[in-house]
């Protein structure tokens, strides 16, 4: 492996990496930043790979070490992040001016369920345990096998499978009680509300029938919901979609919310 191949093979795969960086950190710029550091970083270790993974594995490890430091000192988000997020983003006429804007203006401004689908996605895995965490976006979004997980995080496949089992059933629990798009019980109506803030002329119904989630609700089990959750997100790069802008200016706001409630209740 020379430096035109890592340089090439890097940009390859730079777009994946990024929105793996993006879902773990909720952070545009300091996912911007780790896939920079990953690349300098990648260049002086060249010398010590030798092939015993791919070398996406390795880049994924080095993007995965970096984002770690970058997150051990916070704290993780709570389960009830839509609850906290949304009744601060309804009473700040800054955040719904700039959301407009965005909408109105921008290429990338478009709401879709299927994007805010994602959306909440990465802002709920982001009460899982670090581990929990980068284990379910490697496996279930990114599709790693577990031993690649393994070398990727330095575990053993044993604890990985631990990690995995973990995170998908806190998951599937949370959103069983939370999104109503997929239960009569789910008490979060985030889709509904923000289309109708989006695309007041747009029926509710007529974006939801295109969801196969939201078709398979009534028959289908908390386990089938939930890969057919993650089939949605596998196919939306968060960077690229037609939502982009508005998603990554609602997930910036998320994240800034969440880290002075942080904050506060931990004062």
């Amino acid at each position: 492996m020379d430096i035109d191949q890592l340089t090439n093979e890097f940009g390859q795969l730079s777009g994946q990496l990024k929105s793996y960086v993006l879902r773990m950190t909720a952070s545009v710029a300091d996912a911007e930043d780790i896939i920079q550091d990953t690349y300098i970083r990648a260049l002086k270790k060249l010398d010590t790979f030798h092939g015993e993974s791919s070398l996406k594995t390795w880049l994924f490890a080095i993007a995965s070490n970096l984002a770690k430091d970058n997150l051990r000192a916070r704290k993780r988000w709570v389960e009830r992040v839509t609850d906290i997020t949304r009744e601060s983003a309804l009473s700040d006429p800054l955040f719904l001016q700039e959301s407009m804007r965005i909408r109105s203006g921008s290429p990338q401004g478009q709401f879709e369920i299927k994007e805010h689908i994602a959306f909440c996605f990465t802002c709920i895995a982001k009460s899982l345990p670090l581990e929990q965490q980068i284990s379910l976006l490697l496996k279930d979004v990114y599709e790693f096998k577990v031993g690649e997980i393994a070398q990727i995080i330095d575990s053993t496949e044993a604890m990985v499978k631990y990690y995995l089992n973990s995170a998908r059933t806190k998951m599937m629990h949370v959103f069983e009680g939370r999104c109503a798009l997929i239960s009569k019980n789910g008490i979060c109506h985030q889709c509904s509300e923000l289309n109708g803030i989006f695309n007041p002329k747009q029926k509710f119904q007529e974006e939801v029938v295109k969801i196969e989630m939201a078709k398979e609700a009534g028959k289908a089990g908390k386990e089938r919901l939930f890969e057919l959750r993650l089939n949605v997100i596998r196919g939306i790069d968060p960077f690229k979609s037609n939502a982009a802008e508005l998603q990554l200016h609602h997930l910036e706001y998320n994240r800034k919310v969440m880290e002075k409630f942080l904050q506060k209740d931990g004062d």
